[in-house]
């Protein structure tokens, strides 16, 4: 049975309000911290598409004040897949934004878990976002997002991503890490983001994510910053890493 909910999020970031905008309301902006890759036509009423991989979710703008509320829509009101999203953000004197999201839907028959992982999933989003905006704003991104089925539980989750990143054992964050996944360089940075789901990693040009997600789906959410990227061929690098590690059969 379908479910109707409502989600609330916060978070202070240390920029303008412009600059936020420009992060939430703009298709390189988000590319820049969220998943996939990302189009805005700026205006009400304008289009949006979030693309991973061969998958497209197609929306609407349904607020346009730039920089203080941005609002979109994928799915018909009231119905299956229906999903609501409203930005909102406020300057404040000492410099900061406080930046409010408001998401509400349609969720499944399983939509507690389902919400229960909407909620963890932004806490470490928003946690991006700010990393973004601290160390990287204006750069050139290419975001990197693959997955996999994988291990169920946290207790595979960890040795199995720990054992493919060559680490040796638990890590906190502001750790100082260097990780060697097969097939790929070493990545040499420092923790910024530890959850029972998550480990995020920063280094000079990017930003690492490895998710444990709903229902034990394993994905990367990598946003690597600079020129001359090709981002298939890394894309594909790490799609199979990452099913050599989280391999059903292991």
């Amino acid at each position: 049975m379908s479910h109707e909910f409502e989600l609330r999020k916060e978070i202070t970031l240390e920029a303008t309000p412009e600059q936020v905008w420009e992060a939430i309301a703009t298709g390189p902006g988000i590319d820049s911290w969220f998943m996939g890759r990302n189009q805005v036509e700026p205006r009400e009423g304008g289009r949006t598409s979030m693309t991973i991989g061969a998958y497209t979710d197609e929306g609407t703008v349904t607020a346009w004040d730039p920089p203080s509320r941005f609002a979109l829509q994928s799915g018909a009101p009231g119905g299956e897949g229906f999903m609501a999203f409203e930005w909102l953000i406020e300057s404040r004197d000492d410099g900061t934004c406080l930046l409010r999201l408001v998401q509400s839907g349609i969720l499944g028959d399983d939509w507690e878990s389902e919400y229960d992982a909407l909620g963890t999933g932004w806490e470490m989003y928003l946690h991006l976002l700010g990393q973004y905006l601290t160390w990287f704003r204006g750069r050139a991104v290419t975001p990197v997002t693959v997955m996999a089925p994988g291990a169920a539980d946290p207790a595979e989750f960890w040795p199995r991503l720990r054992g493919g990143l060559g680490l040796g054992g638990e890590v906190a964050e502001s750790d100082k890490v260097r990780l060697t996944p097969e097939g790929l360089g070493p990545i040499e940075g420092v923790v910024d983001y530890v959850s029972p789901q998550t480990l995020g990693v920063r280094t000079e040009d990017g930003l690492f994510r490895f998710v444990r997600g709903h229902n034990g789906m394993v994905a990367v959410g990598h946003h690597l910053y600079g020129d001359d990227i090709d981002g298939d061929e890394v894309e594909r690098a790490w799609q199979a890493w990452l099913e050599r590690v989280f391999a059903t059969s292991q």
